[in-house]
């Protein structure tokens, strides 16, 4: 299993298809697993570079303080590591985080910019509630996990897909049960994105980018992503009605054609 050595630590990639590179940063907890719905139709037209994040998945798991900050030097190195310059960069919820950071740090790194499931964070961003954010602990607390897993689903996707897509839905919890970060990880991973904020900055980024949520996310509430597009220069808004925070399972093929779409386009 390939791991490269960065900032002191061993971070899990996979490298799928050529052309253009194109680097998926994961979200809080989760990895290079679950990206199963993208890689195969993303590999068709890019280099796709899935990779564990620190704390996370097979990458190594430090019980230290994290930044997003260093999460996102972490994903350049990668990219020095695989001798990659440039490239596109998808990041959903706390990967968004760090992918906003990668590309205001190394504008010269980024060709593009889609963010999933996010926000700026700080002070005027709008938060979970109490009760999401209770749930969500609970994935990885509660003595009985697998009924917690369970219950977390309908956090992640609407109604309507957990009814009509069970095959999807129990591929996606087998993928997460087989890969849960002990519980200090998660935490370090949390309380990075606790302390994020970058809306006093995005007037400056430069890459091209596009905006994606789901209107009923309750983990990151849509109205996020509204504040996003307003604060980064001539940034794309796309919302699915009724999807939930994994917009992007919920919403492969829509999704994935959408990003092929912007990422080909060229610009004016």
């Amino acid at each position: 299993m390939p791991h490269a050595q960065v900032n002191g630590v061993e971070l899990y990639y996979e490298v799928h298809g050529t052309g253009e590179p194109l680097l998926l940063v994961a979200g809080l907890g989760f990895g290079v697993w679950s990206w199963f719905r993208q890689v195969p139709d993303l590999s068709q037209h890019f280099r796709v570079i899935a990779f564990d994040n620190r704390g996370a998945g097979l990458s190594e798991k430090p019980d230290c303080e994290y930044t997003i900050e260093m999460m996102a030097e972490d994903a350049v190195a990668l990219l020095g590591a695989l001798n990659v310059a440039r490239a596109h960069v998808l990041g959903h919820s706390m990967g968004g985080y760090i992918a906003q950071e990668i590309a205001l740090r190394h504008p010269d790194v980024v060709s593009k910019l889609i963010l999933v499931s996010t926000s700026f964070g700080g002070e005027n961003a709008v938060l979970m509630s109490p009760e999401t954010a209770a749930q969500m602990r609970s994935e990885l607390e509660a003595e009985d996990r697998e009924a917690a897993l369970r219950r977390g689903l309908s956090l992640r996707f609407s109604d309507r897909f957990l009814a009509e897509h069970p095959e999807i839905v129990e591929e996606f919890l087998a993928r997460r049960k087989a890969h849960l970060p002990p519980a200090y990880a998660w935490q370090r991973q949390f309380a990075a994105c606790l302390r994020f904020e970058t809306e006093s900055r995005l007037n400056a980024l430069q890459a091209p980018t596009l905006i994606v949520t789901g209107s009923e996310d309750p983990i990151v509430p849509s109205e996020n992503s509204l504040r996003l597009a307003r604060a980064i220069p001539n940034a794309r808004l796309m919302i699915f009605p009724g999807a939930r925070h994994l917009v992007f399972i919920e919403q492969a093929e829509a999704f994935n054609r959408i990003v092929i779409e912007f990422l080909k386009e060229r610009e004016r």
